[in-house]
């Protein structure tokens, strides 16, 4: 019997940034970026340490949003239903950069 493919799910996906730095966005002005230490099916969430609250703002002239302020949080659990987007951090930008 051919070996099927199954497709890589979200958890997969997640997986491979284990130790990696994100950035999760809860809503269009909040959100956290720290180390990706561990991804949870049951219940479904990520695990951030070194983790940080991150304010996001944007105006007109810079409609991007850049990183208004910061607050340290150590580590944290984020349940994936409460998540917007999650995007994963280079190596060389630093979450200290603002």
């Amino acid at each position: 019997m051919p070996e099927q493919n199954i497709p890589p799910t979200v958890f997969h996906m997640l997986e491979k940034y284990i130790g990696k730095g994100v950035r999760v966005i809860l809503d269009p002005s909040y959100g956290f970026e720290g180390t990706l230490a561990a991804v949870t099916r049951e219940p479904a969430g990520i695990w951030l340490s070194d983790a940080e609250a991150i304010v996001l703002r944007s105006t007109v002239a810079q409609p991007i949003p850049q990183v208004a302020s910061r607050e340290e949080r150590s580590e944290i659990f984020i349940h994936l239903n409460s998540v917007q987007r999650i995007e994963v951090l280079h190596a060389t930008s630093s979450k200290r950069q603002t």
